[in-house]
């Protein structure tokens, strides 16, 4: 994007008649500043304005000088505005954009006028009529003659939005190093990112006009960057090697490689060059300026099943010789008060929890015995029991989780169309009430956890079940897990999940998408699921990859065409915005 300066005249032409017999120096104009980026005018009055381009009350500027262009996305423009609030000028927005400040004769042409006897009779007069624009045009309080200069200001740090990743450490420190053994090392540790070395010296007053700014800047970037101070008064061997012949000097290094050199005590040249080097290191994901608003949070509820059905006559149907063993009673009894809770009674908290260790030992060595049209009973018997997340809690940290494994692993080792239509279901409805812990995902998520490669293989085989039913459940055992993986991105952390399984989730998600043609719930929940595992994924990732050669978004925009699934919302978001735009 080009970036423009525009540059008002606020005296309307007076300074540079006036200028001469007044001050006893030639002044062409008291000067007002403003940047043009994309159609649009920034400029300081009573905060940070903006403006279709010489459309302010300033009337046509007298000179447009042509900055240079800038890569940063708007987001992050709009970001760093926003963080500057109040301490806005254009030197710094300038340097944000482009690296470098506003032309010298413009920036100082001001303080030139109110420094002189005239200008300092003028300067309340003026600053009373230009309060509210006095920063934008660089009029701000000029120091009389025995005045000191004003204290460096502290440099904010833009609100980083999810897609800035990961969020900067707060406990990013200046490095100091002495010797080019220590300075070699931090090098080689910012080798995927960027680093910035600082040459200074305890006899150099300018560099301590920076040293604040770089103290903040190290703060912001946190691990994201190295921020590394050079004493060229001691670290004689770091100076030779670098040729250092000034204080203070700067070398800038991306991915390991140098990629600018510079010198000079200017906090707004530094600020401008840390942070497009920070922008290039965690770059915006491109999925961040789409309109998503169902993807663009965090995810907080996972989908569970609470239905309770006739508990007596579920009861009825769990063999005596398990319902009536001593350990099974009191969870039988356990989950009847847990559903009187939901009637406004006992707190489900005051409810004592039964003997858990001696239920799951009674449940793996009778389940296998049990007639096998019984099996859906205890099953959702056991569903009910973990929307408690006491007994969910307790078995996630069972050992092999051996008491699931009895019940899930045998639905993942043959043809589901084999087995009885409620037992499948129930079994869905159960892997998706392990949400109510934080202790569950975690272990779905561990490439070595059985159970993990056990309901992964439940769900994609149920993606794909001639059952609509079965496929809304697995849509939202697969939409938990997605959940799971996108709160951790969202949050600036790496994928939760291995990528293989996101891969083979998201190839029966696409699978199944491109089937569905009477449900809109089992839509909803695919698209929703497909949509949480996209979203913010690698862009050179396997992913991504997947998604263009299956044609997901041909796929997707077929869907529209059938009168069954018109309504569905997330046609459109995700469809024609993720997949159209993102991909």
């Amino acid at each position: 994007m080009d970036v423009e300066l525009y540059v008002y005249d606020l005296s309307k032409g007076l300074a540079r008649v006036y200028s001469q017999p007044l001050t006893g120096t030639q002044i062409d104009a008291i000067y007002h500043t403003s940047l043009v980026i994309s159609g649009v005018e920034y400029y300081f009055g009573q905060g940070i304005q903006t403006a279709a381009p010489g459309s302010t009350h300033h009337g046509q500027p007298m000179e447009r000088v042509h900055m240079g262009k800038t890569e940063l996305p708007s987001e992050v423009i709009e970001e760093y505005l926003g963080s500057l609030s109040t301490i806005y000028t254009p030197e710094d927005f300038a340097m944000f954009l482009v690296g470098k400040s506003i032309p010298d004769h413009i920036r100082n042409l001001p303080r030139t006028f109110l420094e002189t006897p005239f200008g300092q009779m003028m300067k309340p007069q003026i600053e009373a009529a230009l309060k509210g624009v006095t920063q934008g045009s660089g009029l701000g309080p000029v120091p009389g003659p025995s005045a000191q200069p004003a204290a460096a200001r502290p440099a904010r740090a833009p609100a980083a939005p999810p897609s800035m990743a990961p969020t900067p450490s707060p406990l990013g420190i200046v490095r100091n190093v002495s010797s080019l053994t220590q300075l070699q090392s931090e090098l080689r540790a910012a080798s995927n990112a960027f680093a910035v070395i600082f040459f200074t010296s305890s006899t150099c007053p300018p560099c301590k006009i920076v040293y604040p700014t770089y103290d903040q800047l190290a703060e912001e970037v946190g691990e994201n960057g190295r921020l590394i101070k050079v004493d060229v008064g001691s670290a004689y061997d770091v100076s030779r090697a670098y040729n250092v012949r000034s204080t203070p000097s700067f070398i800038s290094f991306f991915k390991g490689k140098k990629q600018d050199q510079w010198v000079g005590a200017s906090p707004a040249q530094l600020k401008g060059r840390v942070r497009m080097l920070l922008e290039q290191a965690n770059p915006t994901h491109p999925h961040r300026n789409l309109r998503l608003p169902s993807l663009q949070r965090e995810i907080t509820n996972f989908v569970m099943y609470k239905k309770v059905p006739p508990l007596e006559k579920l009861v009825q149907k769990v063999p005596a010789a398990f319902k009536d063993a001593p350990s099974v009673a009191p969870v039988i009894e356990f989950v009847k008060l847990r559903h009187a809770t939901s009637n406004g009674n006992t707190p489900a908290a005051d409810i004592r929890v039964p003997d858990l260790h001696a239920f799951a030992t009674t449940l793996k060595s009778i389940y296998t015995t049990l007639p096998s049209d019984s099996h859906f009973a205890v099953v959702d018997l056991i569903r009910l029991l973990f929307l408690d997340p006491r007994v969910s809690g307790y078995f996630a940290e069972e050992t092999n989780h051996a008491t699931l494994l009895t019940l899930l692993a045998p639905l993942s080792q043959e043809d589901l169309s084999s087995r009885p239509y409620n037992l499948r279901i129930v079994a869905l409805q159960l892997a998706c009430n392990l949400f109510s812990t934080p202790l569950y995902p975690d272990q779905l998520a561990s490439p070595s956890s059985l159970l993990r490669e056990t309901c992964l293989r439940l769900a994609t085989n149920s993606l794909l079940d001639s059952q609509s039913n079965i496929r809304v459940v697995a849509a939202s055992f697969a939409y938990n897990l997605a959940a799971f993986n996108h709160n951790a991105r969202i949050d600036g952390h790496p994928d939760r999940l291995p990528e293989e399984d996101q891969v083979e989730l998201t190839a029966s998600l696409l699978e199944a998408v491109s089937r569905e043609d009477q449900s809109l719930e089992a839509l909803h929940g695919l698209l929703f699921a497909l949509g949480l595992f996209v979203y913010e994924a690698p862009v050179d990732g396997m992913l991504i990859d997947l998604c263009r050669a299956m044609g997901v978004r041909e796929t997707v925009a077929g869907k529209a065409q059938i009168p069954a699934l018109q309504k569905e919302p997330l046609l459109k978001e995700v469809g024609e915005e993720l997949f159209g735009k993102g991909l």
